[in-house]
């Protein structure tokens, strides 16, 4: 009897209720943010069921007929999936190549100034660009590249140049998305890296100077070696999201002379959902995008942790 008391008062319900009389103010401070997860995360997984159906607005998500892949058929067999997975894969390993490494080696080169004014005035203008709008900065881009008035023509008419129309050339797209993120995100990427890099031990660096190493040395084997786990956990996160190229700003950019390249997964579930009001099959194909980044969010933390010991989970 008194062993069957003992367990009743050392279950997870009674540990919770206890916790809970002794710290009910932080959950109650925690409530909204359960609540938004609850609302705007989870429950609108209850409307997946779109993509196995033939989703009819008078019947309703349970009302419509149930069509089992046939949505994921009709995109498999589309004349423009493989153009919207290249496209799509495309931007996100150029981003991943030029975008990963940049702020890191910004971080670094941060990390050695000696003036702090000077480095606190390079932080202030790189961070400054992250607060700009994408509908600004797709704005200042369509200004800047413009073929007549554009700063970019009118350097190279200096030069002796020919005007070129880059948001016109679907060989340009790629590279006009990928490094005007770079510049806008390169300041405010590098700061978890820069906070990283404060927590490094300076006896391995004064041992290190004693020893004659240069920056170049110190960076390569105290700094790098020291952030590896912050940073193997931003190329996780970065992998397992590869599929998510970023939609108003592929949209805002996108023309009908650039949509060659510009088309991604993001911008044809937007054309064939909202526009073509064909929600089921936008569902499908909103979910084949979902399933491939978890595949490779799980692929890529089971390669970093038997390559580096280094793991999300």
């Amino acid at each position: 009897m008194s062993r069957t008391i003992a367990k009743k008062k050392n279950s997870f319900g009674a540990r919770v209720r206890r916790d809970f009389r002794k710290n009910w103010i932080l959950y109650l401070m925690i409530l909204p943010v359960v609540a938004y997860f609850i609302i705007f995360h989870y429950w609108p997984m209850y409307g997946i069921q779109l993509a196995f159906k033939d989703y009819e607005i008078k019947k309703g998500i349970l009302g419509s007929a149930w069509v089992g892949l046939e949505h994921f058929q009709r995109f498999f067999s589309a004349y423009n999936f493989k153009n919207l997975i290249l496209n799509t894969l495309g931007i996100s390993l150029y981003t991943l190549l030029v975008g990963f490494p940049i702020p890191i080696i910004f971080a670094l080169l941060l990390n050695y100034l000696r003036s702090r004014k000077l480095k606190k005035t390079v932080q202030m203008v790189s961070y400054a660009p992250h607060f700009i709008s994408t509908v600004v900065i797709c704005g200042m881009l369509t200004i800047f590249m413009n073929p007549d008035t554009g700063i970019l023509n009118t350097l190279r008419g200096l030069i002796g140049l020919e005007s070129v129309e880059f948001l016109a050339k679907p060989e340009w797209f790629k590279s006009i998305y990928v490094w005007s993120g770079v510049w806008q995100g390169m300041g405010w990427s590098s700061i978890i890296y820069i906070s990283a890099l404060a927590g490094v031990d300076y006896e391995m660096h004064e041992a290190a100077i004693m020893d004659g190493a240069t920056k170049i040395q110190r960076m390569i084997h105290i700094d790098l070696p020291s952030i590896k786990p912050t940073i193997v956990m931003l190329l996780i996160l970065q992998l397992g999201s590869m599929m998510n190229v970023g939609f108003e700003k592929v949209f805002l950019l996108q023309n009908s002379l650039n949509k060659s390249a510009a088309s991604v997964i993001s911008t044809y579930v937007y054309e064939v959902g909202l526009i073509n009001n064909d929600y089921g099959y936008s569902t499908a194909v909103g979910l084949f995008n979902t399933i491939i980044n978890v595949a490779l969010l799980l692929g890529a933390n089971l390669l970093c942790k038997k390559t580096s010991g280094e793991s999300l989970f």
